[in-house]
């Protein structure tokens, strides 16, 4: 549908990394642009990894062979125009070999060559699921595909782009999942091809190993594209594809389905397999992204009237990555939020610490709590006195029994008068001004419970970007040690999305969420209990976000950890296993945000 979209991505300086085309290719421009991808090699590993797993003949058979509960009919809406012959050829001869059978083809043709016309009616005449509207005129891409909707009587919609291809068995895999009747909308996989380097025709490179549905991420892009199939009573109740979004008119309709999907209780099912091909064409990179400048402020609009129809108080700006969005939610009422910091001496981590919240910080309605915690010098008790004399904001209760961080926590809490919470570790340092605001707004929604920050070393490479389950049985920092500014994989550690956790460093929660899961848990006194306290509160159906936008300095060094003593090593796997007992069920079916053709044997985002 978008073949701007296709672009997303691109960083406003465009023109150097276009330069580069010219000595890399395309292999080389996509490495570039898309840097985090470096633990995917964009070459030879993932073009021989797609064809060893790509569907066998074998697998074709028995899925040709299959019958289904439920067999529902799949119009497929593809506009065209002037597609280069072997192009369209192409296109259409994928969909007709699938395994699955009952679909149909609505095509509505705007093309002002013969040919184009000449080929469709061919397939026409030798295949009866193939239609196909000849349009007097360019209705624009909203009014051309919804041309091709108006052939549609299937139960399901699925979009296609007019130059690209699919794998044989897409529908069968989509159809698998429509078995369940509550699901409404399944999306898939996807990758680009090009045939710059011939290899069993095509080279394939540039992966998208998509998550599970995730709220936060497709209102900071629209990651969801290809391959999407939905419920056609659903595309008619919104409408179809709106002409004011000319550019977005797929994210603009992927949005507006959502929320109809949401309000019936409906599903969204993902299929974790390449299964969609964007074509690459010789030149298409070297377009000037700035001519399609309308088609991301109509996905920026899209966002932002999505947000207003849900009654959410936002607006949306967009990023320095073309395609990429910053929704910044209003902290409407300006709620007091309390902000609980643990110490234990370390007063000079501790002063960096206040000064950067009342200084630095721009939310200015918050109370701090710190937690003493069996300090051993004079001068931090001196410390605290200061404290209280300088800022009118600052309490500080003592917690006088061992170490336990989840109960000084919730020490912590049972002082606090906000209704929101900032669990925040003493060697922290507010970076962006906005970034608590940005938090707190966010948590202000309805469907969620935790926020968590962007967490820098004192290099400014990442600490904390968000955490995935799996990894040794317990969990693991994705991106971590990364330069500030790197994209990582699918550009998550830039913008919002959503995880399974965060970590505890410094971890933003309603008060409601934390009384209703009974705190943190005091059995994982040092590991596992900020990954343990997201997993409770996303179990009572709460969304943990991670904001790229708030920016923390975390002063812990890149060498702590907990095996560097036998003793510690011995604690850390105590209450790793602790944590794969109690959470068992949820690891084993794999982190819902974290692509399932990732092993969590290996290094994150690594394909084996």
């Amino acid at each position: 549908m978008l073949r701007q979209i296709k672009q997303i991505f691109i960083p406003k300086n465009y023109k150097r990394l276009f330069s580069y085309v010219g000595e890399n290719g395309f292999k080389g421009i996509f490495g570039k642009i898309v840097a985090g991808f470096k633990a995917i090699p964009l070459d030879e590993h993932y073009n021989e990894w797609f064809y060893a797993h790509a569907v066998t003949e074998e697998d074709l058979e028995k899925q040709r062979n299959k019958k289904f509960e439920f067999e529902p009919l799949i119009s497929l809406l593809v506009p065209t125009y002037n597609t280069p012959e072997d192009m369209l050829k192409e296109m259409v001869d994928s969909i007709r070999e699938q395994s699955y059978a009952n679909w149909e083809l609505c095509i509505a043709d705007g093309s002002s060559l013969e040919r184009t016309r000449e080929i469709l009616k061919e397939y026409v005449e030798m295949d009866d699921r193939i239609k196909v509207a000849y349009l007097d005129q360019n209705y624009g891409i909203s009014g051309n595909t919804n041309k091709a909707l108006e052939l549609a009587t299937g139960e399901f919609i699925g979009l296609i782009d007019h130059d690209d291809t699919v794998e044989p068995d897409m529908l069968y895999e989509v159809v698998a999942r429509l078995q369940d009747s509550k699901v409404d909308m399944v999306y898939t996989d996807e990758d680009k091809l090009t045939t710059q380097r011939g290899y069993k025709k095509y080279f394939h490179l540039n992966p998208i190993f998509k998550p599970d549905y995730s709220p936060d991420l497709l209102r900071s892009h629209n990651y969801i594209t290809h391959f999407l199939v939905i419920r056609s009573s659903i595309v008619n109740e919104v409408g179809g594809f709106d002409s004011g979004f000319d550019g977005a008119q797929d994210y603009n309709l992927i949005l507006n389905c959502v929320e109809v999907i949401h309000k019936r209780g409906g599903k969204i099912e993902h299929v974790p397999r390449i299964l969609y091909h964007w074509r690459m064409t010789k030149g298409s990179t070297a377009e000037n992204p700035e001519s399609k400048m309308y088609a991301y402020e109509s996905g920026r609009k899209a966002i932002e009237t999505h947000l207003h129809r849900l009654g959410i108080d936002a607006t949306v700006e967009m990023t320095d990555m073309w395609g990429l969005y910053h929704p910044i939610y209003k902290t409407v009422g300006d709620p007091l939020l309390s902000i609980i910091i643990p110490n234990k001496d370390h007063i000079d981590d501790l002063d960096k610490c206040i000064k950067s919240l009342e200084t630095v910080n721009t939310y200015k309605n918050i109370e701090i709590i710190v937690v003493e915690n069996n300090s051993e010098s004079q001068e931090t008790f001196d410390y605290y006195e200061k404290l209280k004399s300088e800022y009118d904001n600052v309490k500080v209760v003592t917690w006088d029994k061992e170490f336990n961080y989840s109960a000084i926590n919730n020490f912590g809490a049972k002082h606090a008068k906000g209704v929101y919470y900032l669990l925040l570790n003493n060697d922290t340092e507010v970076i962006s001004p906005n970034g608590i605001a940005d938090m707190l707004g966010i948590l202000l929604r309805d469907d969620v419970g935790i926020v968590g920050a962007k967490l820098l070393y004192a290099d400014d490479t990442i600490q904390h970007a968000g955490i995935v389950l799996g990894f040794q049985h317990y969990a693991g920092h994705v991106f971590h040690t990364l330069p500030k500014d790197d994209y990582g994989y699918m550009m998550r550690p830039r913008i919002n999305c959503n995880y399974s956790a965060v970590t505890g460093a410094c971890l933003m929660v309603k008060k409601s969420a934390f009384d209703e899961v009974e705190g943190l848990s005091e059995d994982f006194p040092v590991a596992g209990n900020d990954v343990d306290f997201c997993l409770k509160v996303r179990d009572k159906g709460y969304l943990v976000v991670y904001d790229a936008f708030a920016l923390f300095h975390h002063y812990e060094s890149k060498s702590r950890g907990y095996e560097d003593t036998p003793e510690k090593q011995a604690r850390f796997e105590k209450e790793r296993d602790k944590f794969y007992e109690k959470w068992k069920d949820v690891l084993d079916a794999g982190d819902p945000y974290y692509n399932k053709n990732f092993p969590v044997t290996i290094a994150p985002f690594t394909l084996p």
